[in-house]
């Protein structure tokens, strides 16, 4: 079941968790549970209820990464939630760790990315491909260590891999994302991605709505004082 302290956000709508590196947005080919079902099995102990809870997928995070993992309880809240973050109204922010610092310091990234399906993986491509979408997105250094440096990125599109794929096209491969380039993995699978913030206007009661999950306690994300 899923550990209550990892609850970021919850109301009669909502509920937010702080998602951990491996675990599974939704179901696959894995047969891995995914965070989902742990977040159902919380909300029926909860509220003592004898059958299933209606719970609705909103959006994913890839599975090394981390951070802010959004569900509706009402398919009203789906609908509604849905159609906010497919209109591009919600803020998300990333915490990045990579071992090179890009430059310019800070910036904006927009590329033509192209996803294969039999890789599951994003390329930036130049041209035109049938399949190809822009994506935008923005960064800026935030501290740096002696080896590794700390950018907040905001998304502008919400790309397939993006953020893993545009910085590693301008030389900065996310921490331990052997998939796009890193020299070598993190101990634990993990890529150094969190999912810090997700800002939007709540889609039943209108109020602005803002969730921040802290970042992971290990190394190296203890490097810094995000």
């Amino acid at each position: 079941m899923m550990d209550p302290a990892r609850i970021l956000y919850e109301d009669n709508h909502l509920i937010a968790v702080n998602k951990l590196p491996g675990e599974i947005s939704q179901g696959d080919k894995t047969g891995d549970i995914p965070i989902g079902e742990l977040v159902s099995e919380y909300l029926k102990v909860k509220y003592q209820k004898p059958g299933n809870v209606y719970l609705g997928v909103l959006h994913r995070l890839d599975r090394p990464a981390s951070g802010v993992l959004l569900f509706a309880k009402t398919g009203k809240a789906a609908e509604r939630m849905s159609r906010i973050i497919a209109e591009r109204e919600v803020e998300k922010t990333y915490f990045v760790i990579t071992d090179r610092c890009p430059q310019p310091e800070n910036g904006s990234l927009t590329h033509l990315l192209w996803k294969n399906q039999k890789q599951n993986k994003s390329y930036v491509i130049q041209g035109n491909r049938t399949g190809a979408k822009e994506a935008r997105l923005q960064y800026e250094l935030v501290e740096r260590s002696e080896s590794f440096f700390l950018l907040r990125v905001l998304l502008e599109t919400g790309r397939h891999h993006q953020i893993r794929a545009q910085l590693a096209a301008i030389g900065c491969p996310v921490k331990g994302d052997l998939k796009y380039g890193s020299a070598r993995s993190n101990p634990d699978g993990s890529v150094c991605l969190h999912a810090h913030t997700l800002a939007f206007t709540h889609p039943v009661t209108g109020a602005y709505i803002s969730i921040c999950a802290p970042t992971p306690k290990n190394h190296p994300w203890t490097l810094f004082s995000t």
